[in-house]
Parts: structure tokens; sequence; C-alpha cells
């Protein structure tokens, strides 16, 4: 069965897109609909989906998952917040952008420090999902049950409603012949100039293909994860949602074996580190602009605080990277207090496969031209992480308890937590990951010459 056939569509009425059915427990599907006046001559449609099923799962970037403080009792309460209570929630378009800029300016390290507190924080599911009102099929209740919520929606929203309604409609009806032909997304991918992807070797999409992409069902899903902890715990969390997913339409009936999994940024190290376990789970994986190696941004980050403009960008494009810079700390003080014992944002820092020397000192002079002094770099670049004496460190222990979290640690107080997150790191990049992919793994990444990455 195609996955576009529409039940009760008619040749010679004008009908109306219903909601997608919902699957109950035993495996039928449910439409719903409401009663109208007998003179209404428009018809109902209802898509019938494949019984054939492969998810597809997003894994968003970092601080792209909404957090909030744990619910659970067994846990360690969070210092600042009630359980329950947002932790991280990034804003939703300007107005929202703007508030949220302005309380977390007036939180300073101690509160910063409390807060995001990774072991004292939980996703959050309940975040915002806002359906345009051109995806009649698709409701936010029921994308909720997809964990929609957990990831941010001006980021991610866009991107989950075109996999939604782009990967489950292939054909359409021609409206001369009545004939079944690609539907104009397909026929745009079909007509793509590959070279355009630096991919001109790849073979063009094929009608053939599509027939047998259509047999399929693509129901998408979101999976969050407390990105302050370790990726090792995110992939365990994904995999442990990719087997319910998978469960899920088992048994409900449907046939459903492995999953296609998308990712964002930090979101790719997460993926990969899960499909290390279970790879016959997984098809295959998309990746946008992973930081495959790492990301010397982080460094700059945890060092200098985040930037708060960039040369060639424009006034209105500078003033939303300082209200950014509002929210995640414009200072060392504030950005060491959140990220210097937080795994996951440590796994973010160039790894042991990164191309070296990136760390050195430079003179520019006047006529642009760049003398490298000194490479700055440990011959294992996780001693240059734990340098904490040197005047280029990246981290200041005096800077990052200003909680005092670890003033009654009897394992090294700051300077030990600081330790094993570096630990963490380099566990996760030379154990778990190294130089392990998915066999079926797929990168882009951004190649806009107005928009260039620039680190100094």
């Amino acid at each position: 069965m195609i996955n576009n056939t529409l039940k009760g569509d008619s040749m010679t009425e004008a009908t109306r897109r219903l909601p997608d059915p919902e699957v109950r427990a035993d495996g039928k599907l449910v439409g719903k609909s409401v009663l109208t006046p007998q003179e209404m001559k428009t018809r109902g449609a209802i898509p019938v989906p494949p019984t054939k099923v492969i998810p597809v799962i997003l894994v968003p970037g970092i601080m792209g998952s909404n957090l909030r403080a744990t619910t659970d009792p067994s846990r360690r309460k969070n210092e600042h917040l009630e359980p329950g209570q947002p932790a991280w929630r990034p804003p939703n378009g300007m107005s929202d952008g703007l508030e949220e800029a302005g309380i977390w300016e007036k939180r300073d390290p101690v509160v910063r420090q409390q807060i995001l507190d990774g072991d004292t924080l939980e996703v959050d599911d309940r975040g915002m999902i806002k359906m345009p009102d051109d995806k009649k099929g698709a409701q936010a209740d029921q994308m909720r049950k997809r964990w929609w919520g957990e990831v941010h929606w001006s980021s991610y929203g866009d991107l989950l409603c075109q996999l939604h309604e782009n990967l489950n409609k292939t054909f359409t009806q021609a409206f001369f012949t009545k004939k079944r032909i690609p539907n104009d997304f397909w026929e745009s991918v079909m007509e793509y100039d590959r070279t355009r992807w630096d991919a001109g070797d790849m073979p063009a999409l094929t009608e053939p293909e599509l027939e047998k992409y259509a047999q399929y069902q693509y129901p998408v899903y979101a999976c969050g994860y407390n990105w302050i902890q370790s990726n090792e715990l995110s992939a365990e969390r994904l995999k442990k949602r990719i087997i319910e997913v998978i469960a899920f339409w088992t048994e409900r009936k449907f046939y459903c074996k492995q999953v296609i999994l998308v990712t964002h940024s930090m979101g790719g190290l997460v993926a990969r580190a899960c499909a290390k376990q279970i790879p016959e789970k997984i098809v295959g994986i998309i990746h946008g602009v992973m930081p495959a190696l790492g990301a010397p941004l982080a460094y700059r980050r945890i060092a200098c605080g985040t930037e708060r403009s960039a040369p060639g960008k424009g006034f209105g494009d500078n003033y939303a990277m300082g209200k950014f810079a509002d929210i995640a700390g414009d200072t060392p003080a504030r950005t060491t207090a959140t990220m210097a014992t937080a795994a996951g944002a440590l796994e973010l820092l160039p790894n042991h496969l990164y191309p070296s020397p990136w760390l050195v000192a430079a003179v520019k002079s006047p006529n642009g031209a760049i003398e490298n002094i000194a490479n700055l770099q440990r011959p294992n670049i996780y001693d240059t992480y734990r340098d904490f004496s040197s005047w280029f460190r990246m981290i200041d222990p005096a800077l990052a308890d200003p909680a005092r979290k670890y003033a009654d640690d009897q394992d090294g107080g700051a300077r030990g937590a600081i330790i094993r997150a570096i630990a963490q790191a380099e566990k996760f990049h030379t154990k778990l990951l190294d130089t392990y992919y998915h066999p079926n793994s797929y990168a882009f990444y951004g190649a806009d010459a107005k928009q260039m990455s620039e680190v100094t």
C-alpha cells in the first residue's frame, strides 16, 4: 500500500484532509472527524499508511534539548529550582529571546552553576510544539507522544514538520491525466543538480526506487538528552528510545526492525556512540554539521566566554549573538562555572584525532600576514586541557565552583571534579568513539561563502 493513499478520496467530490490516524494497541487505525450538515458535500480524507515502518529519530545538538529539575525523588534535588521547573528552555522567537536574555543576564556564576547542574536535571518533554496551519494532518498532541516537545522548537520544529510531511507523501495525482506521479518535493530531488551537493557521481533518484521507498511509512520522532552529562549516558538514552519505538510498532503488528537517525552537531556524537552498540537496529545515520573531531570554539568559550559578535556580521546578527551570549555566558566566570565539570560540553573539545597544532600563539602583522610563534599543545591533547597553570589555560579552577558544590568533596574538590570530567571526555573520544561510524553514514555541512567559520 503506497504511503499517500487516502481513504475516502474521490475523483468527483472535493475532499478535506483529516488528522492522521492514530494506531491502537491492537494495531487498528483510528481516524477522527466531526459531523457536518448534509448540504456539505466535501468528503473527509484519511491517509492510510503502509504496514511496514522505518521510524526516523531526530537527535539535536548541544543546548537543543529542553531540561528541567529532576522529578525523581531518589535523585539529588536542584539547589535553585523546584522539581519539574524548567532549567533550560531555549527561547522561541524574538520576544521570548529578549525576555530570556534579560533573565540569564542577571544570573551570576553561582546561580548558573546551581541551575545547570547536570546531576539534578532531566529531559523536559513539555516544550513548545506549534504546528503550521498548512500541516493539516499533523496534530500537536500526536507529535508530543513522539517526544517533539523534548527539543527546541525554533531550531528543529520546521525540520520535524518537513520530515513528517515529505517522507510520508511520495506520490500525488496529476491534475489532467489523473495518473500517479511523484509529488513536487520528490520531483525536485530527482531533478536536482548533484554537483551542488558535491556529489556529482551520485546517480539520480528514479521512480522505481521511489516505488520501493513508498512501501514504508516513516513516523518522525525526537530524542532529547541531558547535554550537560556525558554523551555516553545520552547514547544509552537514545538506545533505549530506539528499542522502545521499534517495540511500539512491532507490538501493534507492524513490520518494524530498524530506524533512521538524523542528527545535528553534538547529536552526531551521541548517535555514533549509540550505533556502535546496536548497529543492526539502525538503517543509517544522516549527520548535520557534526563536530566529528571536535570544535576549537568549545575551548575558546570556556577560556574566554561566549563571543558577542563576529567579523563580517551585520548589526542584526551581532545583536542576536550578543543576546545569545547573555544566555550562554559572555565571561570566563560564567562559562567556566557551567562547563568546566560538564562532561558533555568537554566532549565537544578537539579530540585526539584533530589535526595538530590547532592551539598556537601567533602574531598578525599590519599587512595581514600571520606568523606562528609557538605550538601550545601537549603531545596528549587532554594534558593540555588538564593544564591549570599556563597563561593560555582553558580552565581556571578558581572559577569552576562558585556555588561550592565540591567544597566538601574528598576527591580533590573542584580540581578533582574537573579532572574526572576531562577523563570522561578522553574515554568517550578514545574508547567509545575513536574512528567508529555506522556503515551507512552520510554527512552534510554548510558551504555558504558569506557564513565563514572564524575562531580567534
